[in-house]
């Protein structure tokens, strides 16, 4: 963002963050509107399409799965054929975008996002396919010195990519792999447990993996205070921030990450199966670590001489494998750029007030219906981002697929729960309200 921005949102944060401490919710229509009215990021809701229930606009509360489609999306693409069209393969370098550094386009908006340096940041292939590109380079497994932690309930890819990453250096997921979990009779992890397992594991303990926010229960961890614990064990420290990132302020660098890695189509809005980004903390910018290496991640300036020899570029850049998928950067950029224009710390500041409406809204149906929804996402805003995770007793699934049926998208995870996500950038207040409305219809 230019300063003249920067300062504005700044200011609106501010003034977020005074009014959640005041504001007095109330179950009516007038209430969301005033709410909206009074709301300086109304209009990036223009911004995107909305898909039609009866000729309206859904109530899409599943950002946190894919998002919406912005509309600058079409014309970012086609721009891109228009010029593959024109140039063929010298569109490498004469397109309006080259495509030889078109990932270079997105790397500074990204790093912002992220809290990191451009050096450390880069968008390149899918989630999983990065996240063992990243392991094969930072989990050091020795003999004595193995073990990973995650959280229990990890994301399954997460899952996978641990098990078989464990497995390829000859050791058992079962003795390899420490899961911390929520006590008996609660539903998120207490961080002093996390804390207390990288203690009890240190003289083991090879790799701390975690999701920055956690899929099913929407809890966000404290990454920073996880990095110094897992560093002073003698751990490498990474996160999985798939549902992190857009959602909630990242500092990666002065968290002191060693790694992480996200997709960018839930709350970045890139479409399915959009482009993944990376980011390696600069102290390993000039390491020639043990790589899965590919031609894209060799040096720039000797790239092309086709040589033996694989000599890493700088930084994260030097992870990549193949050259950029530049359609699904193209969509991507189209949505990073409403994100650098708007900023995180206005985004979650309006977040923290849609997600502590629709927690407000709940617990209002809840009481007359027998308290039947639970919530297991944190009370605490600063635990969470705008994801809240319900279980529906008696109702399970079947209340989910009526939601759906009536013009409310969310969406259902195994066992038991029901996920809701306003995404700040585009949902409203008057969305929650509806979706209060709509819900306590189908409970009835």
């Amino acid at each position: 963002m230019n300063i003249t921005s920067n300062v504005k949102y700044i200011v609106f944060s501010l003034v977020y963050c005074v009014t959640l401490q005041a504001v007095q919710y109330q179950n009516t229509l007038e209430f969301a509107q005033q709410m909206d009215t009074a709301d300086q990021l109304k209009s990036y809701r223009s911004c995107f399409f909305f898909p039609q229930h009866h000729g309206s606009d859904v109530i899409y509360f599943t950002g946190n799965s894919l998002g919406l489609q912005p509309k600058k999306v079409s014309a970012n693409i086609q721009q891109e054929l228009d010029d593959w069209a024109a140039f063929g393969v010298e569109g490498h370098w004469n397109a309006r975008n080259p495509w030889l550094s078109y990932h270079e386009i997105l790397t500074d908006k990204m790093a912002r996002l992220v809290g990191g340096k451009p050096i450390e940041v880069v968008m390149m292939n899918g989630l999983s396919v990065n996240l063992h590109l990243l392991l094969t380079s930072f989990y050091y497994a020795g003999k004595d010195r193995y073990k990973i932690l995650c959280e229990q309930k990890a994301f399954p890819s997460d899952q996978y990519v641990l098990e078989s990453q464990v497995r390829l250096r000859g050791h058992n997921p079962d003795d390899a792999i420490i899961e911390v979990g929520p006590r008996e009779g609660e539903q998120f992890v207490r961080h002093e447990d996390i804390i207390a397992a990288i203690e009890k594991n240190k003289d083991q303990l090879a790799l701390v993996m975690i999701g920055g926010v956690n899929y099913y229960s929407g809890q966000v961890f404290d990454m920073k205070a996880i990095a110094q614990a897992g560093h002073a064990a003698g751990a490498i420290v990474g996160f999985d921030l798939a549902h992190a990132v857009g959602n909630i302020e990242l500092k990666l660098h002065d968290w002191d990450v060693d790694f992480a890695a996200w997709c960018s189509y839930k709350y970045l809005n890139s479409g399915p199966g959009g482009v993944a980004g990376i980011f390696v903390h600069e102290r390993y910018a000039n390491l020639n670590l043990i790589r899965c290496a590919g031609w894209w991640g060799h040096d720039k300036a000797s790239r092309f001489k086709m040589e033996k020899g694989f000599n890493p570029i700088p930084g994260a850049e030097g992870w990549q494998v193949s050259n950029a998928p530049v359609f699904a950067m193209a969509a991507c950029k189209a949505s990073l750029d409403i994100f650098d224009e708007v900023g995180m710390e206005a985004l979650c500041a309006k977040s923290k007030l849609l997600t502590g409406y629709l927690e407000f809204i709940v617990n209002e149906i809840n009481k007359t219906h027998n308290n039947c929804l639970e919530i297991i996402t944190s009370q605490d805003p600063a635990q969470r981002g705008c994801q809240l995770s319900i279980i529906a007793h008696g109702r399970g699934r079947k209340l989910c697929d009526a939601l759906i049926e009536s013009g409310v998208v969310v969406d259902w995870r195994e066992p038991n729960i029901i996920r809701a996500a306003p995404v700040p950038l585009y949902n409203s207040f008057e969305d929650v309200y509806r979706f209060g409305q709509v819900l306590e219809k189908v409970l009835d």
